[in-house]
């Protein structure tokens, strides 16, 4: 399962580093992609029970969550 979320704050390649590595701690994300031109991350998660300690982490790292989408 993929969610993309759109995300605030995200401002350059430094940004997208600190968020693909954070999430790439929480054990159940299989895959990262951020982009701050298009201010959003895409996840790749082995179940959604995991999309609630994404968005949070997200949040805590002060990238605050504005929506999110299931990518198909």
């Amino acid at each position: 399962m993929k969610i993309k979320y759109n995300i605030s704050n995200i401002k350059c390649t430094g940004c997208e580093n600190r968020i693909t590595n954070s999430l790439k701690m929480i054990k159940g994300v299989k895959s990262v992609q951020a982009d701050h031109n298009k201010g959003e991350v895409i996840v790749e998660l082995k179940n959604e029970k995991v999309s609630n300690e994404v968005k949070d982490l997200l949040n805590n790292l002060d990238f605050p969550v504005n929506s999110e989408d299931i990518v198909k």
